[in-house]
């Protein structure tokens, strides 16, 4: 079932809102925004409207580190400047 959204006239599609207050997210919107099964939003209240916003949590210990970081910027720019090497060639360079 769909129905006029008075703030831009789109029409969207209506969802029930069920037990312990869940929502289904229509099918084509997740597949849209590439929402999976387990992903995580988040769900602010805009005036009288609800806004639910697709979030990517991240581990503290997954955050690199201003040097990590300078490190990984470093052997990027030496990959688009073609010095990469193949892995095989990299372990024998360093006796693996």
């Amino acid at each position: 079932m769909n129905t006029r959204n008075p703030q831009n006239n789109l029409r969207g599609p209506i969802s029930k809102l069920g037990k312990r207050r869940q929502v289904v997210i229509p099918r084509d919107i997740c597949n849209q925004l590439c929402l999976r099964e387990g992903d995580f939003v988040e769900v602010k209240l805009r005036g009288s409207s609800v806004l639910i916003q697709p979030k990517k949590i991240v581990d503290a210990d997954d955050v690199l580190t201003l040097k990590d970081a300078a490190i990984v910027s470093k052997g990027e720019r030496q990959l688009n400047q073609g010095k990469g090497v193949l892995w095989d060639q990299a372990k024998q360079r360093i006796g693996l």
